[in-house]
């Protein structure tokens, strides 16, 4: 069985009131990402190890966070929401204390570690809770606003580690952190009811893959990661290639980094909107996906092959935009395809994400020209992308398809 229906209509216009504080965890999980790699050098200095041995900090929270997700995932949507978010919330607090008192490298590897299954549990959840509180015309608006608060985090995060280093020591970052996240328990507290999404199913292992036995969403899941592996993967080598055309100093390709911000917050939030619209009209089979995959092609092309400084520039601003959108309407079909595993769907996105920024960045390396590698892999890869998105769409329009029972008990009955 999956979550029970609500009793109370959903409401049917946006409100900020009731997702202040999970917009704000998002920001703070944003900042989050890209905190420690300014840090890096500090650290290393500071606690006597190789920059590579610092990096390992790092390498704990993506790993994981990509591993752990699905199966919090699933935790939240069998334990409900506002447990899940409770516990994840101060097991992120405790994780940034740890960090700012680390006076070696493994209790800070261990801090991210719990950093990053902290953000696992958290953001899941977060989206899974987005999903059922908000009415299908403002459902993606709202994932799109909770995704703009993720990626204005993102573009703080290094500018952030950054000053509190060198205006204190590696260690702020991590108080400014832990001070940051402590007013938001209360307000989860309060803005969570208790029973939010609270889910009757059975915690079993194996329903952690049966958001892959739904045809649509397992898809979905694999053109999410073909589409970052042109995006996220070619993006390792973003600075690189522009900097080998354009010779931008680290500061220039510091304020480059304010693009892709500014492009990501751009297509979460137009994303949103987009997508409610053909909701309202009743197209609820996502037709933008193939086109965030065509955008992504021309944004990469543009930024690679674009005649010129400032036609690269609109290059990343078009790539980023198509990004934050198809991110928007992923969490939308995700929390919409499963309802009784919204939490370990979007999970699953997530680590797709990762799997996929990983092969991408593989296939890049292979090429001794970079800027080529870029441009083939990226480009390539982005319209297969979005060739995988009309499939999706045509699997969404031949109507709607039940998960695959979790239950043994039912499978028996059967």
């Amino acid at each position: 069985m999956g979550t029970p229906p609500s009793t109370s209509p959903l409401p049917a216009r946006f409100r900020w009131g009731p997702y202040t504080s999970v917009f704000a965890l998002l920001f703070l999980f944003g900042t989050e990402t890209f905190l420690v790699s300014p840090l890096l050098p500090t650290i290393s200095s500071d606690l006597g190890v190789s920059e590579s041995a610092a990096a390992y900090t790092v390498t704990a929270y993506v790993l994981v966070y990509a591993v752990c997700a699905p199966f919090l995932g699933l935790v939240s949507d069998r334990a409900g929401r506002r447990r899940t978010l409770l516990v994840g919330s101060a097991l992120f607090l405790l994780s940034n204390i740890a960090a700012a008192l680390s006076d070696g490298l493994a209790l800070l590897v261990v801090s991210r570690a719990l950093a990053g299954a902290a953000a696992a549990a958290t953001g899941p959840a977060i989206w899974a809770h987005i999903s059922e509180t908000t009415g299908a015309t403002v459902r993606g608006r709202t994932l799109g606003l909770g995704m703009a608060f993720f990626s204005c985090g993102q573009v703080l995060g290094v500018p952030l580690g950054s000053f509190l280093a060198g205006a204190v020591d590696w260690r702020a970052a991590f108080w400014a952190m832990a001070i940051s996240t402590l007013p938001v328990v209360p307000m989860l507290l309060q803005q969570i009811p208790t029973g939010a999404a609270k889910a009757v199913g059975a915690l079993r292992a194996r329903a952690v893959f049966a958001a892959w036995g739904h045809g649509a969403l397992r898809k979905s899941l694999l053109v999410n990661t073909v589409f970052n592996a042109a995006n996220l993967g070619a993006y390792t080598f973003m600075g690189v290639v522009l900097a080998e055309r354009f010779d931008l100093s680290v500061t220039a390709l510091g304020l480059v980094g304010v693009l892709v911000g500014v492009g990501s917050i751009v297509g979460s939030t137009v994303g949103g909107r987009l997508g409610d619209r053909a909701r309202v009209r009743g197209r609820t089979d996502l037709p933008m996906l193939a086109m965030w995959g065509l955008l992504l092609a021309v944004g990469i092309a543009l930024t690679v092959w674009g005649p010129g400084l400032i036609p690269a520039l609109v290059g990343v601003v078009v790539w980023f935009v198509a990004s934050g959108g198809f991110v928007t309407d992923q969490q939308t079909l995700a929390g919409a395809a499963t309802p009784e595993l919204r939490a370990t769907s979007s999970a699953w996105l997530t680590s797709t994400l990762y799997a996929g920024t990983g092969i991408g960045a593989w296939a890049v390396g292979f090429f001794s020209d970079l800027t080529l590698g870029t441009a083939v892999i990226g480009v390539a890869l982005a319209l297969v992308a979005a060739f995988g998105g009309v499939r999706v769409n045509a699997q969404l329009r031949r109507g709607a398809e039940p998960v695959p029972s979790t239950d043994p008990m039912s499978a028996e009955r059967s």
